[in-house]
């Protein structure tokens, strides 16, 4: 989609303001916003009288997939104005990443269709133009206050993300807000202007652990090394259920990893995900959690942000456990890429259950969009 005619001060592209991850809550020196870390689509929304741009991290525009949010910014934000934020789909009282993946579909006709049974949201946390005044090079502490003054009301499709200068608040915050679907708390110095692709905020993440089966692995894109390793847990149906991969390892460590999983290598028919390999050449394009996938997520799935991506995996007898570190979970699957802590050669695999698994307590979202 091309981008549209805009007369802003501040024009697309432009790459989010990023954060770097550290292990505990910066302690409020004078100058620090903490404000909940939103689970989605970062957005940056450029509006232009009737013209509305949606800016995407890696600069594919989103505008073609959320016409409902088109509409609702046009309502609900100034006629001129840059806004960075997180597109967000909320269902009950939690936010589901899940549905929200597969509002990114290429017919026309499919993208109508969810925009009505699965409208989604926009959560505004920074301003980086407003009229004709670019406030890229305005500190923080003032971008925050112009962008508070954008919400007068409540309710609506775009929303104002909370914040708060108290840093026990903070803490409790990155207890509490778990339960709705978010995954931690974003710090911001006051003092900051805006400053794209650069990691000058801080972000504070859950990390648990988890102990899990070694079923597989994916060769790295540089060569016949390994990758990835692919994640398994046992579901109360007895069947190793694929939940995630674990790829942090030094490019030394991952040849090593080859010879030492050779001798685990099975083949694929007699694989517990054997039967996947035939149905991945059937259903491409349907959703993963399609019901002819037997409600599973398939390692060998063609994925909806990258088709031409290869992602079939060389297959291991599911003999060895290993403990990850993961930050959250999303249905039966670690949210994002697990990270490899330690072998468990004192665990055996079909000890590696979902039972293991901390949930949060669940907590209402609109009580967070209401402080």
């Amino acid at each position: 989609m091309d981008e549209p005619q805009l007369d802003l001060p501040v024009l697309p592209p432009v790459a989010p303001m990023l954060a770097k991850a550290v292990k505990t809550m910066p302690a409020q020196n004078g100058s620090l916003f903490y404000e909940p870390k939103w689970d989605g689509f970062r957005c940056i929304i450029f509006r232009d009288g009737d013209e509305v741009f949606l800016g995407s991290r890696n600069e594919r525009p989103f505008t073609r997939y959320f016409p409902e949010l088109v509409e609702a910014i046009k309502a609900e934000l100034p006629d001129k104005c840059v806004v960075d934020g997180e597109i967000v789909l909320i269902r009950g009282t939690q936010l589901d990443f899940e549905q929200l993946q597969q509002r990114i579909h290429p017919a026309a006709s499919r993208v109508r269709m969810l925009a009505e049974t699965t409208p989604a949201s926009f959560v505004a946390f920074d301003l980086l133009a407003l009229g004709g005044r670019s406030l890229m090079e305005t500190p923080f502490a003032e971008r925050r206050a112009l962008l508070e003054g954008l919400f007068t009301g409540s309710g609506g499709s775009v929303r104002l993300t909370p914040v708060t200068r108290n840093d026990e608040q903070a803490a409790e915050w990155f207890e509490m807000f778990e339960g709705a679907g978010l995954d931690g708390i974003v710090v911001k110095p006051g003092d900051q202007p805006y400053v794209p692709d650069k990691r000058t905020m801080f972000k504070v993440k859950h990390e648990r652990t988890a102990d899990v089966v070694v079923a597989g692995y994916r060769e790295h894109k540089t060569g016949p090394i390994v990758g990835s390793l692919l994640l398994g847990l046992y579901g109360d149906d007895g069947r190793l259920h694929h939940v995630g991969v674990a790829a942090s390892f030094p490019m030394a460590r991952r040849a090593e990893l080859v010879e030492e999983l050779r001798p685990y290598l099975a083949k694929l028919g007699e694989h517990p995900w054997g039967e996947w390999a035939d149905q991945a050449l059937h259903n491409v394009g349907q959703p993963a959690s399609s019901p002819s996938r037997g409600g599973q997520r398939m390692p060998g799935a063609i994925s909806r942000w990258s088709a031409k991506k290869d992602l079939s995996f060389i297959p291991l007898r599911p003999e060895l456990v290993i403990e990850v570190a993961y930050d959250a979970m999303e249905g039966d699957r670690f949210r994002h890429t697990a990270h490899f802590r330690r072998w468990r050669p004192d665990r055996t695999p079909q000890s590696c259950t979902y039972e293991q698994l901390e949930r949060p307590v669940g907590y209402n979202l609109d009580d967070i969009l209401a402080r």
